[in-house]
């Protein structure tokens, strides 16, 4: 098939109340990567209203175009006003690559621009990268329940769209040196089809930082055991400034919330710390936060999968080796 027509690396760069989201810069990051196989442009797609001031902060991240979809109609996300508006622009640029983060805008978004683009979606990759030889965009994302990990391909189709999880994709450091170009793109909306109305907005409160952005998380699984067991997990974060996260199993078990889960169907996580503290390490956990920096696992069973992407291990009871860890950091700390 002649795809001549379609070039360069789309980004739909998700903003919510005007606020680009680390997922847009994690995924203009990555896309400054492959065109560098490619030789193609980076574009990102910025829809919203009031949103235009915030373009040119795409830019240091690697975007060398920012396509502006500026309307009232626009300004919460609602699906029909926001599929019209981004099938358009996709429908006017034909890019060659779309990528979305697997946010929830961008889980309900993506499959339906795909649907009226009639090409494929590949959704929750965990990497991404072009053949060298081919020139083909290769998405990668676990399958079977994570047992294993598919590399998925659309030579038939264009665009190649694919969803991407936050946290997944390294940002980069922005270059402020960097120039690049803003188009505005006015889309025509066929308000007919607008079946769902936005009421009001109510923003639940939350206490903690999220833990795609916490430093040092301390996540226990299994082997905690129990709500009491978490806050003893509680005494260590807050010596160290991190978060408590979790295992699906103690999400399941109704002791922490979803928010709170690290894996494959809850979040994936970098930080530069990671405690991973009674969890065997089911590939469906290493999965979201085998890119931590520095993990210290400790769990009875030294034969644990953890223990093989464990920077450091301690084979051991973790309800004696927190409290005597707790104390011995406060110590170490208040010196």
């Amino acid at each position: 098939m002649d795809f001549s027509a379609y070039k360069d690396i789309y980004v739909f760069a998700e903003q919510r109340d005007g606020e680009i989201q680390p997922v847009a810069l994690e995924l203009i990051s990555k896309a400054r990567e492959l065109s560098q196989v490619t030789g193609e442009k980076v574009v990102a797609i910025l829809a919203g209203s009031g949103v235009a001031e915030k373009a040119r902060t795409l830019i240091p991240y690697g975007a060398d175009k920012v396509v502006i979809i500026e309307h009232e109609l626009l300004k919460d996300y609602v699906t029909e006003p926001y599929t019209q508006a981004v099938f358009q622009a996709v429908n006017v640029f034909k890019p060659s690559i779309l990528m979305f983060g697997a946010t929830t805008i961008g889980r309900d978004l993506a499959p339906r621009i795909a649907a009226r683009l009639g090409t494929g979606l590949t959704a929750d990759c965990t990497k991404l990268a072009i053949n060298e030889e081919t020139h083909e965009f290769e998405m990668t994302r676990p399958a079977f329940g994570g047992n294993l990990m598919a590399t998925i391909k659309c030579p038939e189709h264009r665009p190649q769209m694919s969803t991407v999880r936050p946290g997944v994709m390294p940002k980069a450091t922005p270059d402020n040196n960097r120039e690049g170009e803003l188009i505005g793109f006015e889309p025509e909306f066929d308000e007919s089809k607008f079946v769902v109305k936005l009421i009001k907005t109510v923003k639940a409160q939350k206490a903690s930082v999220d833990i795609t952005d916490a430093k040092v998380l301390v996540s226990g699984g299994r082997g905690v055991g129990c709500k009491e067991g978490f806050d003893m997990l509680k005494g260590l974060a807050d010596v160290l400034g991190g978060e408590v996260s979790s295992s699906r199993a103690m999400v399941d078990a109704g002791i922490m919330p979803h928010d709170r889960q690290v894996g494959q169907t809850g979040k994936t996580v970098r930080p530069s710390v990671y405690f991973a503290l009674g969890i065997s390490g089911a590939i469906q956990h290493l999965a979201g936060m085998e890119e931590s920096e520095t993990i210290i696992a400790i769990n009875k069973d030294k034969f644990a999968p953890i223990f093989s992407v464990a920077d450091l291990g301690i084979v051991c009871d973790l309800h004696k080796v927190v409290p005597l860890l707790t104390e011995r950091l406060k110590k170490e700390i208040a010196k």
